[in-house]
């Protein structure tokens, strides 16, 4: 897996994320570089190579000389996202996403979800957007502290989040207005795919459906933004109990 870009790559260093190489344009070569430093001091191999080839290797066009070649993000099980709740003292606090496919927003989502305190994330292993180097990047780090499960079946994560005591919500349209419903602390929420939302079929199995509140012409949240507002809004009801 690659990460690119100078600031990608330090947050990858300073979170101790395990890097093979860094690959470096050459026309640094000699002059002072933070990069180069920040290699040397926690001994991290570093090659310098020509313009273009960072500019094949790269896959968002925003390498700015730096590529670092990184072993591939390792996912969780549920459990593990159970017991940092657990360890933590702290009600389980769960996100699910139903088919994410755009990686910014997959990225900004996980941003979102640490700040929120979030104790993990769960994805379906098809049909949706995997970590990958867009993800990493545009997490801005926050990836290294989150918990992610991948599962073949989200049905089934929802039947195993409920068998733990765990409520499920869908964030979907037409349901119960998000700040007038009192939501439980062991708390799990839906976030649906960009455009599509949440598959009726999974909806059927949570214990209810939430909504946020629209008063524009427009019908629809971005999928990172929505999540956002409705973490924060989770948050903000299990700080005050």
């Amino acid at each position: 897996m690659f990460i690119e870009g100078k600031n990608a790559i330090k947050q990858a260093i300073d979170e101790n994320i395990t890097i093979n190489k860094i690959f470096v344009d050459k026309n640094y070569q000699g002059r002072k570089d933070d990069i180069i430093e920040m290699a040397v001091q926690h001994k991290i191999k570093f090659e310098f190579v020509p313009r273009v080839f960072l500019d094949k290797k790269s896959k968002t066009g925003h390498h700015q000389g730096y590529i670092a070649d990184s072993v591939d993000f390792k996912y969780c099980e549920i459990d593990d996202i159970l017991n940092k709740a657990r360890e933590q003292n702290q009600h389980p606090f769960i996100v699910l996403l139903d088919g994410i496919e755009d990686p910014h927003n997959f990225g900004a989502i996980i941003r979102s979800c640490e700040c929120a305190g979030v104790h993990g994330i769960i994805i379906p292993k098809n049909r949706a957007v995997q970590v990958n180097e867009t993800v990493i990047r545009t997490s801005t780090g926050a990836i290294s502290n989150m918990l992610i499960a991948k599962v073949t079946n989200l049905k089934d994560a929802v039947n195993y989040l409920k068998q733990n005591d765990i409520w499920v919500f869908a964030c979907e349209a037409n349901g119960e207005n998000i700040y007038n419903k009192k939501l439980p602390q062991n708390i799990a929420v839906i976030i649906g795919a960009e455009g599509f939302g949440i598959k009726k079929t999974l909806i059927d199995y949570c214990d209810g459906v939430i909504s946020l509140p629209l008063m524009g012409k427009v019908n629809s949240l971005n999928a990172s933004v929505a999540c956002g507002v409705t973490i924060f809004e989770i948050l903000r009801q299990r700080q005050q109990n």
